[in-house]
């Protein structure tokens, strides 16, 4: 699961070009909304398209379930790696 949570780490850094940011600059367990990495709606459709392509995974935009999986890097891996199998 550590290799799949690099890999969305690497994925938000590119899909919302966040230059300043490195992999291990984001925690897996914290929020990536508010206080934690300080995303915002904007990035969360961004992101969203980005998993689209990468995964194959379809989200409802305004779903209590989508806002679960984007509450941080840990919970988008589970997400990815229920997709897969």
């Amino acid at each position: 699961m550590q290799a799949l949570e690099q890999e969305i780490k690497e994925l938000i850094i590119d899909a919302l070009e966040l230059e300043d940011l490195t992999p291990a600059d984001i925690d897996s367990a914290a929020p990536l909304f508010g206080d934690g990495l300080g995303l915002d709606s904007i990035d969360a459709l961004e992101l969203g398209v980005s998993l689209q392509k990468r995964y194959g995974i379809k989200l409802s935009a305004n779903s209590e379930e989508t806002r679960r999986h984007f509450a941080s890097v840990q919970a988008l891996a589970a997400l990815v790696a229920s997709h897969r199998s």
